[in-house]
């Protein structure tokens, strides 16, 4: 944490950064649904799958998923960070992340103690374990069936895994594909992100600041100034606010105004190609008789 930061602008951490604490990130009404309707996917199983464009929220939102679940202590909850992992360290993850020691050259014993697993907790604690998987579309189309065929059981009757997906649009675009047709026929829950409004974008500013410890720091025009010119895209309205308060730092302003929004972001005109000519010394070129 820059010092700087809560001498200067009395912030308890800085409300721009994607390490902020969960406090900080603001629920809307469509993420509190899609949250609530997994809690309850999670007592049957199945399939949920959030997409969007990158720096719409989908990461966001699988954090605010992620802790909620975690609230409810009879639930076995893992997250895959390899998404690009071939068969082998995809079980060998999967182990992991569920206590069961699994050996990748026997994929049938390692899928037999692994459901093993999974119906024991189902049977202790009649809730489903849930696998989060980000960065969903990078996930080969066999590691993808793998996972389906792992959670059928009893003829496809029942599921023993919740599976939570997220990824950019190649991942439902993945699911057109006649291999994993079946894959996307049994996705239940669906969450996907658009572009926010400009009023949108400024909720989730004044959200930022109030629970960093300064509402103040921007003023309201700055806050419609920048939420207008993000594209309808978190990321960006985020990053721009974060270049905004290093500019701040740099010349000790208080606070975050359209002056200084003028002063980071616009860029000088060229001066004109006849005014470099004119400037430039002329070379000196000798007489001849």
């Amino acid at each position: 944490m820059n010092h700087k930061l809560l001498s200067l602008h009395g912030l308890k951490w800085n409300p721009f950064s994607p390490e902020v604490p969960s406090e900080a990130l603001l629920v809307t009404p469509t993420i509190e649904h899609f949250c609530w309707r997994v809690e309850q996917l999670a007592r049957e199983g199945g399939f949920a799958l959030i997409t969007g464009e990158p720096g719409l929220g989908k990461s966001v939102a699988l954090r605010l998923l992620a802790e909620r679940l975690a609230t409810h202590r009879d639930l076995a909850l893992g997250v895959f960070t390899r998404p690009q992992s071939g068969i082998p360290d995809f079980y060998r993850e999967l182990g992991d992340l569920f206590g069961v020691a699994l050996s990748p050259h026997n994929r049938w014993a390692g899928a037999r103690v692994l459901r093993e697993r999974w119906q024991s907790h189902m049977e202790a604690s009649l809730m489903r374990p849930v696998l989060i998987v980000d960065e969903a579309q990078e996930m080969k189309p066999v590691v993808l069936n793998e996972l389906r065929l792992l959670c059928a059981a009893a003829l496809d009757a029942r599921a023993l895994l919740t599976v939570v997906l997220a990824g950019d649009p190649r991942l439902p675009e993945k699911f057109r594909a006649a291999e994993l047709l079946p894959l996307g026929s049994r996705i239940r829950v669906r969450l996907t992100l658009q572009p926010a409004h400009p009023h949108e974008l400024a909720d989730c500013l004044r959200h930022a600041l109030q629970k960093a410890g300064n509402p103040t720091l921007m003023t309201p025009e700055l806050i419609t100034t920048l939420a207008e010119h993000a594209a309808g895209n978190h990321r960006i309205l985020m990053t721009m606010a974060n270049e905004l308060l290093d500019a701040a730092i740099r010349s000790d302003a208080r606070q975050l105004d359209e002056k200084l929004y003028l002063e980071t972001f616009t860029v000088p005109a060229a001066p004109e190609r006849g005014r470099l000519r004119a400037a430039a010394p002329r070379a000196h070129v000798p007489q001849t008789a």
